[in-house]
């Protein structure tokens, strides 16, 4: 069974990313996202196939430094404990450096650029456009910005 990590920070990416629900029973899932109140109880749900980063806001530039760095690192750990074949991911800053760490050690990725923009690139879509192996957007019109994109519709069913 090949393993798949989904990765996201929390919020509409992490709504996003729980849309793609049926999936996880089909691969040996894995899910990491930032803890806050508002996914406390995936825990719960998923068990040890489920691992929370720091939440962070750029808003707090000081603090949100220290908390990225951390992030970094558990990065790496998570990265080397889960081993993944593929990274699905619908963004943010939470997802840039497990995609990397992933290129370089062979995973696949596949990205899926935000629905909430129609009209521009999101700072993660930039970033990881380049390496993924699969980029999807959600409008038509974002194909324009992304050539090598590919239309997937949108996300919600």
């Amino acid at each position: 069974m090949k393993k798949v990590l989904f990765i996201s920070s929390t919020g509409g990416h992490f709504s996003e990313l729980l849309q793609l629900k049926p999936l996880f029973k089909k691969y040996d899932s894995y899910i990491i996202t930032e803890k806050d109140k508002t996914n406390e109880n995936i825990k719960s749900e998923y068990g040890d196939k489920c691992f929370f980063l720091p939440y962070g806001t750029r808003s707090k530039i000081f603090s949100y430094i220290f908390k990225y760095l951390f992030l970094c690192f558990k990065t790496v750990y998570l990265f080397i404990k889960i081993r993944p074949k593929y990274i699905v991911t619908t963004g943010t800053h939470t997802a840039v450096p497990m995609c990397y760490l992933g290129k370089i050690f062979g995973a696949k990725i596949i990205f899926i650029e935000t629905y909430a923009n129609s009209r521009s690139k999101t700072l993660s879509g930039k970033m990881i456009y380049p390496i993924a192996n699969m980029f999807i957007v959600q409008w038509k019109s974002m194909l324009k910005l992304y050539p090598k994109a590919v239309y997937g519709g949108s996300i919600y069913q």
